[in-house]
């Protein structure tokens, strides 16, 4: 992946439907150019697939908790991974640290994620949850194709 893939990566995040011929320009490359790099982005993975962004609140779940749930030995269970197909869960991670999931939840209020939680509780490994409700959100993207450790941070005072 070279830095004309990276732009296009760049460009495309902030506007997937753009033409090539737009893409093009942003980037310094002609349309068809572009358009046969999108295609090699494609063929190889890098761009998985194309989404929308929807608001959450036009379409009725304002509420953006993030579940993390404790259970009993390894409790990855296929019951409780079958929790993909609630609309109300966005993403489900396995992490390390005090809990073994960390699930991105959005519902329409607090009675609606306490219906959630009733529903993981329903598995018989899940010992205790913790929910950490949104208040704002500051940023919010999907992976950036810009290269990272460019930079430097000085962590440490002198």
């Amino acid at each position: 992946m070279d830095t004309f893939d990276r732009k296009i990566l760049s460009a495309l995040i902030e506007d997937a439907e753009m033409s090539y011929e737009v893409l093009g320009q942003r980037v310094g490359l002609s349309p068809p150019a572009a358009h046969a790099r999108v295609k090699k982005l494609r063929e190889s993975g890098a761009i998985e697939h194309s989404t929308l962004k929807i608001d959450p609140v036009k379409v009725g779940k304002p509420l953006l908790a993030f579940v993390f749930v404790d259970f009993a030995g390894w409790g990855k269970s296929r019951k409780l991974m079958q929790i993909d197909q609630f609309p109300e869960v966005e993403e489900i991670h396995s992490v390390a640290g005090d809990s073994g999931l960390l699930i991105k939840v959005r519902t329409r209020d607090a009675h609606a994620l306490e219906l959630f939680l009733a529903k993981l509780y329903e598995n018989s490994g899940v010992q205790t949850t913790k929910s950490y409700i949104v208040l704002s959100t500051f940023l919010e993207r999907g992976t950036q194709a810009n290269a990272t450790g460019d930079w430097e941070v000085d962590l440490l005072p002198g």
